[in-house]
């Protein structure tokens, strides 16, 4: 999609649609106003009748709209003007553009009024990523993406910011909605490093042999059932401030069947998804170099099929992690946290500030949270706030979930350090986090389980089913806002 700054007066634009935004309790306002008499007249007759909704993201398409040259105009909700934030506006112009791609519309012109950046650059990733779907392989495509959009009532900032914002996410989302037959180790690996080239990042790539040189036992083990071979991808942003980078940390599960614990067909079918944490840290390492973010960053992501063979890792086996730390295997399918827990000990060889982990990780976060908001949990109290700050900034949501001393307890092991779980069914998503918790020592962290929001099983009024971007936006924001 090309995205352009509007210019002129938007009821003469010549394009397929117009879309503009009524709020709450206003009888016409903004945008609507600017589209000549006859039209606001015919607005607000539909607005008395209650033929238009001003609840967030509602949209009504009219057509042939007195004064107006664009062939339609989408009318779109845009809440309370209190309430209009960052999370209205990626809402809205989602929504919008998504019932546009419905049909081929080459060209439209988008004003819902005036905004700050911040809600600016939401409304923009929102608008290109609403007419994207995940039908990568159908012929018949049933969402078209937007060729031109034009925004009225943004700065040239935000506009900017806001597309970076929305590739990086369209890249993730791309990621997470290819099959596992187009989306394995050395796939994401390749993809990386057109990123890297592309964006001027340093790439840094573990191949297998380099994984066995590295001791990196927990990974290898759950790589070991496929004929995929693993990786390990290290990419450097180097900013401009001379200073410890900050360590963003994803799991690449290209696919997982649960190994010998194997997953219900129902439950495997989406695993193509179990590497969105991978997918967000690329595309979030995509956005920072785009934007020229000043604090440095370094990327470690951990990629794994976790299949069947005759050489799988079984239940009761010790594995060694690189950090030395031995590992009781109770459970196959909880192979998330072995990949991790390697990628966090190579983390820590690059001296971060601060890490964040995103991974894919439990069931039990969705049984906590629901699937569209994601788990935070940490080992220090300021950099689990600065995180909630910047999902607060982003408009996305997440919420801290407890870390106390005696979760540990639970992935104690009889045999080992510790083992894979914890006891039982309770707090699965907690006893996870102190797991991966072994592997990070004093530096300040935070665990973010995205396995909720990740994946849309089915679609939302603003955004198609799939891979949705979660947290790119907030990583962003966080990294930016680091002094």
């Amino acid at each position: 999609m090309k995205v352009l700054t509007g210019s002129g007066s938007i009821a003469k634009q010549d394009v397929s649609a117009l879309v503009v935004g009524i709020f709450e309790g206003e009888q016409l306002s903004g945008s609507a106003t600017q589209l000549g008499t006859a039209a606001v007249e015919m607005l607000q007759r539909l607005l008395a009748r209650e033929e238009l909704s001003t609840k967030v993201g509602k949209a009504s398409l009219l057509h042939e709209v007195p004064g107006v040259t664009a062939r339609s105009v989408l009318v779109v909700g845009c809440g309370e003007r209190s309430e209009w934030d960052a999370a209205a506006a990626f809402r809205c112009a989602g929504a919008a553009t998504k019932r546009l791609a419905t049909s081929a519309r080459p060209s439209v012109a988008l004003d819902l009024g005036e905004t700050t950046d911040g809600v600016g650059s939401a409304l923009v990733a929102g608008a290109m990523n609403g007419c994207v779907g995940q039908d990568l392989f159908r012929s018949e495509k049933s969402l078209h993406a937007i060729e031109q959009l034009s925004c009225w009532s943004l700065s040239e900032p935000a506009l900017k910011r806001g597309v970076c914002l929305g590739e990086a996410m369209l890249l993730t989302r791309k990621l997470v909605n290819l099959p596992a037959n187009y989306m394995y180790p050395e796939a994401f690996t390749q993809q990386a490093a057109e990123v890297s080239v592309a964006s001027g990042l340093e790439l840094e790539v573990w191949d297998e042999l380099r994984l066995r040189r590295e001791r990196c036992g927990a990974l290898l083990a759950v790589s070991a059932g496929s004929a995929r071979p693993p990786r390990l991808l290290v990419m450097r942003y180097a900013g401009s401030k001379k200073q410890a980078p900050i360590a963003l940390v994803g799991k690449g599960v290209t696919f997982d069947s649960g190994g010998l614990s194997i997953k219900p067909s129902e439950g495997m079918l989406t695993m193509k998804c179990d590497m969105a944490g991978a997918a967000t840290v690329l595309g979030t390492m995509q956005a920072l170099a785009a934007l020229q973010v000043a604090s440095p960053v370094v990327a470690v992501v951990g990629l794994v099929e976790n299949m069947i063979s005759g050489s799988s890792y079984k239940l009761g086996d010790i594995l060694t992690a690189r950090s030395g730390k031995t590992i009781e295997i109770h459970n196959t399918d909880a192979e998330g946290r072995l990949v991790l827990a390697d990628a966090l000990n190579v983390a820590l060889d690059e001296r971060p500030s601060h890490i964040v982990d995103l991974a894919t990780l439990t069931g039990a976060c969705v049984v906590a949270l629901g699937t569209d908001i994601c788990g935070l949990m940490s080992n220090d109290t300021a950099w689990q706030s600065q995180l909630e700050a910047a999902a607060g900034r982003a408009g996305e949501l997440l919420w801290p979930l407890p870390m106390h001393d005696h979760f540990a307890e639970q992935i104690q092991s009889k045999v080992a350090d510790i083992k894979n779980v914890g006891e039982g069914r309770w707090g699965g998503a907690i006893t996870a986090a102190k797991f991966l918790q072994e592997f990070v020592g004093t530096t300040p962290w935070a665990h973010l389980d995205i396995a909720g929001p990740a994946f849309y099983d089915s679609a939302k009024n603003f955004m198609d089913a799939g891979g949705t971007g979660v947290m790119v936006r907030t990583l962003v924001e966080l990294v930016e806002g680091v002094k």
